[in-house]
């Protein structure tokens, strides 16, 4: 038996332990760390109804429904708290690592598969978002299922046959009854034994069951179809992934009209009728959100809080692909840097004589990249976490590069060394990174609140994480407070994130007008109130009394002087 023959066979057991490893590191510690805003608003929009939630998406927010239709029936049976929503998350991040393995093993056997496994179930920047409440693993694991179903069709002859044969064929034969068992006939007679086959026995007798290779072109198609819809439906920046694929698609076709590939020696595109009709189905499936799509784009082009990407900002991107510590400023840190070159420069001559299999790899990164940062020059949309689903592509070209060492011993080492390297940045991440503390800006409040106390929120959604810790107070202590939003209250302006200007100090000063005690919870001023309107006002009106900073922001208690 050869090497690879008997790495086949251990194959699917070293993925499941791999992935046991992903689910470890992405558990760790799950809850130390409080919710912030954005994962409280996705607990907010999940307690809505689905009328409520979907009209909320549609007047305020910038992303599709799907994560917070999946999150809204995950809160229905496992709760709110930070544990349960956060899980969600995690089983998205954990179900990614033998998608991967999977595209891997297609692409390029299954050193690639393992490799690419082990990267990302190491990586600190998916470690990072499987411990968010937000959809960004589930981007991911779309994208993940969705390449891997294209893979599949592009190395299948069978792709070019026209779509639904299969399952049309599988049906037929399926309807087709079963001869009698010739035992039963033997032993009870043709009428008896025909007689016998009832119940649910009978009715499996009575078709014919093929084994699942008869349909697995057609079920491929509909897994690229479902998921690349599913990708679209849970980031609105993932339309760049049918943009990437078309055009990659397109790039084949016009690279094997010029040079034809030899037999099995590279992909083969699909045929032109079996893909439109792919791309239609993916716009029928995501087509409900089109309006919806176009009215969110609309808001984010008139204003939106990302600032303008500049070079150093897009290495830093880059670096949080790879490994979140990769920017810091030391020796160590740029020959890290010049490791992980190395392999990905392996990783193209692993390719040198499968092209398109790295024009796929190319293409599904560059396109998306490039793309958001053409899209920033009119409207800045360029962050990190919205790309997050490119690591694919890039950890499958470290994972080829990985492969390209020959020696076993030596492949090892190299992936030992570049899961290490994450393994220390991943505990940086647990010991360093800090959320908006919500929880002790909510308790410090709750212990010196007094019934009638007003309470003031700027920015005003920022109650969503104050409330998501203090109605537990409320409710244990019977707490009875008055709320508003500065400068209104929560969306009643229709975005999420209103500025205030000098029309709104009337507003605030009536609020305030009689009133002994005045809490601020201050938060996300740079953005929405950066020239402190609304401090000077209550400062100017108002005496602090007492105050407190935390992660994200400031509590004061103001007193009549």
């Amino acid at each position: 038996m050869s090497e690879e023959i008997e790495l086949d066979d251990v194959a699917p057991w070293l993925v499941v332990l791999i992935a046991l490893v992903g689910a470890g590191l992405r558990l760790f510690m799950l809850e130390k760390q409080g919710m912030w805003l954005d994962e409280t608003f996705s607990v907010w929009l999940a307690n809505q109804s689905l009328g409520q939630m979907l009209q909320w998406i549609v007047k305020i927010d910038q992303h599709p429904p799907l994560y917070y239709l999946l999150l809204h029936g995950w809160i229905a049976r496992s709760g709110d708290t930070a544990y349960y929503v956060r899980l969600l998350s995690v089983l998205f991040g954990v179900a990614t690592i033998p998608v991967i393995y999977l595209i891997g093993k297609r692409l390029s056997g299954p050193v690639v598969g393992l490799a690419a496994a082990v990267l990302l179930a190491f990586s600190p920047f998916h470690i990072r978002f499987a411990q968010e409440a937000r959809m960004y693993t589930l981007l991911a694991l779309n994208t993940a299922v969705a390449l891997y179903a294209l893979t599949r069709l592009l190395s299948d002859p069978r792709a070019a046959q026209p779509m639904g044969r299969q399952l049309r064929d599988y049906r037929r034969t399926w309807r087709t009854p079963r001869p009698v068992d010739p035992a039963l006939v033997k032993q009870f007679g043709p009428a008896l034994a025909q007689q016998s086959q009832t119940g649910w026995r009978g009715w499996l007798n009575r078709h014919h069951w093929l084994r699942l290779e008869a349909v697995e072109t057609d079920l491929a198609w509909i897994t690229f179809m479902v998921f690349s819809a599913a990708t679209m439906l849970t980031h609105n920046t993932a339309v760049f992934f049918p943009i990437a694929t078309n055009l990659f698609i397109l790039s084949l076709l016009i690279w094997q009209k010029k040079k034809p590939p030899e037999a099995n020696a590279t992909f083969q595109p699909p045929s032109g009728e079996n893909w439109v009709k792919a791309q239609l189905g993916i716009l029928v499936l995501w087509s409900p959100w089109l309006w919806p799509f176009i009215q969110q784009a609309s808001r984010v082009y008139q204003e939106f809080w990302i600032p303008q990407p500049t070079w150093a900002a897009v290495g830093t991107v880059l670096g949080a692909f790879l490994n979140e510590n990769i920017m810091v400023q030391s020796g160590k840190v740029q020959l890290i840097w010049v490791f992980y070159a190395l392999v990905l420069g392996l990783g193209l001559l692993y390719y040198r004589h499968n092209l398109a299999r790295l024009l796929l790899l190319a293409t599904l990164f560059a396109v998306p990249f490039l793309g958001e940062l053409l899209v920033s020059l009119r409207r800045p949309i360029f962050y990190d976490r919205t790309l997050i689903w490119l690591t694919i592509p890039l950890f499958l070209l470290l994972a080829a590069g990985i492969a390209q060492f020959k020696q076993r011993m030596v492949v090892l080492l190299v992936l030992g060394i570049l899961a290490t390297n994450n393994f220390f940045s991943a505990g940086d991440y647990y010991r360093f990174m800090l959320k908006e503390d919500w929880r002790n800006a909510a308790g410090y409040v709750a212990n010196f609140a007094e019934e009638g106390d007003l309470l003031l929120f700027h920015a005003s959604w920022v109650q969503i994480p104050f409330d998501y810790y203090f109605e537990a107070y409320e409710t244990l202590y019977a707490i009875q407070v008055e709320k508003h939003g500065v400068p209104v209250d929560m969306f009643d302006r229709g975005i999420l994130e209103p500025k205030i200007t000098e029309n709104d100090v009337p507003g605030l000063l009536s609020l305030i007008d009689g009133r002994s005690r005045v809490w601020l919870v201050y938060s996300h001023d740079s953005y929405t109130d950066p020239t402190g309107i609304v401090t000077q006002t209550l400062d100017a009106q108002l005496e602090i009394i007492q105050e407190r900073d935390f992660y994200g922001g400031q509590v004061r208690l103001y007193g009549t002087p």
